[in-house]
């Protein structure tokens, strides 16, 4: 089906180089193959325009670059097919696009605001923290100079900064209640992120935060907590002690846990379940117990090579992580990370608690990825002893 209307737009919009951004949501179909949403923006590939399409799935994130003509073609079937609305900024005002049941594209100029054309295909330019502009606690950490350009020695952990921040500003919604929001950041080390958490939430967010570190380092958490008062950040403070053994005095809204080894990483997971965070952010390290279970016959030619076997061992791990999340009430995303200390374990599992715990399906499916992989009883579902259990029954 084509709508003349629409169509015309779109031509305009793509093929005059007056789109800024699109964004095509409220999909048709609920489905997991369905993205959520798809955001389009034009950039600039060696003198020639064209087209990004970025579709939001639930647990990841696609790209897809394509010509104007291709580009046009794709946006009108998913306004026509997928989806129900089409937002449009552009060089002459903002438009939205609205199609019924039927397919029928109706058409309304929302705002006659004018938006620019940037066609740099750099993330850079949409960093939280820009380089040239001071903070605080980025010219205390040596990351920044007093004026606020960034050393160049410096950029990759500013980089992976604001990444972070990419990631927690995805969420930083869900963490917006009448009262003071609770967090806690496990295993802080020097604590670059848990500054700039502190930072992002409280200066540039605005919202009550309290902020509690903790690292096994007791160098390190006088050095962070003389950081935090030189800083004047009253609500950021740090403590020397083991994951394992902290209780906190309050509910926890949000769990950070960073390059915890091994299953620290689990018992920061638990943790953040049973006290009922709102958002879990997490980026294990090193895994070692499942490199001796994992089993699968069809890939013997695979996990007969160590370093293959152990970069599946990882990945098996964290995906287990990810599922038993899933069954306690959370909406689980496994996204890239950059690693501060470059290495390998660039995951990150981030957490979001949206819906009633041990429903069958994702009981079903963690079933299912364990069969899979040949395993039985992990060390994670032992820590979390009666958790798991229902009236002394194994939940699965």
């Amino acid at each position: 089906m084509e709508d003349n209307g629409l169509r015309d737009l779109l031509d305009r919009l793509f093929l005059q180089g007056s789109l800024s951004k699109a964004i095509i949501s409220n999909r048709k179909r609920k489905t997991e193959e369905s993205p959520l949403k798809v955001t389009i923006k034009p950039f600039d590939q060696k003198g020639t325009t064209r087209f990004q399409f970025e579709r939001h799935y639930q647990k990841k994130v696609t790209h897809e670059n394509l010509d104007p003509e291709d580009a046009i073609e794709l946006a009108e079937q998913l306004l026509l097919n997928d989806f129900k609305q089409g937002d449009f900024k552009t060089t002459d005002g903002e438009y939205q696009v609205l199609v019924s049941k039927k397919g029928a594209a109706r058409i309304k100029e929302v705002s006659s605001k004018k938006h620019l054309v940037d066609l740099t295909h750099d993330r850079k330019k949409n960093y939280i923290l820009q380089d040239g502009e001071p903070v605080d606690y980025l010219v205390h950490l040596g990351v920044m100079s007093p004026e606020g350009t960034v050393y160049k020695k410096k950029y990759d952990k500013f980089r992976q900064i604001n990444r972070f921040l990419e990631l927690v500003e995805d969420v930083a919604d869900t963490l917006k209640d009448n009262g003071t929001i609770k967090i806690v950041d496990f295993g802080c080390g020097k604590s670059y992120l848990t500054f700039a958490l502190y930072h992002y939430l409280s200066v540039i967010r605005g919202l009550d935060i309290n902020i509690i570190g903790m690292d096994l380092k007791k160098d390190v958490i006088d050095f962070c907590n003389d950081t935090a008062e030189k800083l004047d950040y009253e609500k950021l403070k740090f403590i020397c002690g083991d994951i394992a053994d902290y209780v906190p005095g309050s509910d926890i809204d949000m769990v950070v846990t960073l390059h915890a080894c091994d299953t620290a990483t689990d018992i920061a997971l638990v943790k953040a379940a049973q006290w009922g965070a709102r958002v879990i952010m997490s980026v294990p390290c090193c895994q070692h117990e499942l490199f001796s279970k994992i089993k699968n016959p069809e890939l013997n030619g695979m996990l007969k090579h160590g370093i293959i076997k152990e970069r599946l061992s990882s990945l098996v791990t964290d995906s287990i992580r990810g599922s038993i999340l899933e069954i306690l009430g959370y909406q689980v995303q496994i996204l890239e990370f950059v690693d501060m200390e470059h290495t390998p374990k660039n995951i990150m599992i981030r957490a979001v608690r949206t819906h009633e715990a041990y429903r069958p399906e994702t009981i079903l499916e963690y079933k299912q990825l364990k069969s899979e992989w040949g395993l039985e009883k992990l060390f994670i579902e032992s820590y979390m002893g009666d958790y798991f259990k229902v009236q002394g029954e194994e939940r699965f």
